[in-house]
């Protein structure tokens, strides 16, 4: 999976492309982890996420938590929201 973070002063968009999975997740969650307290907006874009599993969800509702609910999902393929819609997360994050 590959990651690519930008920040543009209170907001950081982080971009996904590839596996969120076991092996792929901790990645994402560093990446979150390191996101400063000036950050209260996330965005995630899932253009190019191509899987997601029970521990890329997991870090999905961290950075959830993190941002206080400041969190949009945004260019999500019908697959991933199918998995979204599947688990009941889709009530409750933001997916554009």
């Amino acid at each position: 999976m590959t990651i690519e973070k930008n920040l543009c002063g209170s907001t950081a968009e982080i971009k996904l492309s590839g596996w969120l999975n076991t092996q792929t997740a901790p990645d994402l969650g560093a990446e979150i982890d390191a996101l400063g307290a000036e950050i209260t907006a996330l965005t995630i874009d899932c253009e190019k996420l191509e899987f997601i599993s029970s521990a890329g969800l997991r870090q999905i509702v961290a950075a959830h938590k993190k941002m206080n609910g400041a969190l949009t999902l945004c260019r999500v393929s019908d697959e991933i929201k199918d998995v979204f819609r599947m688990t009941g997360l889709d009530k409750h994050i933001a997916i554009q």
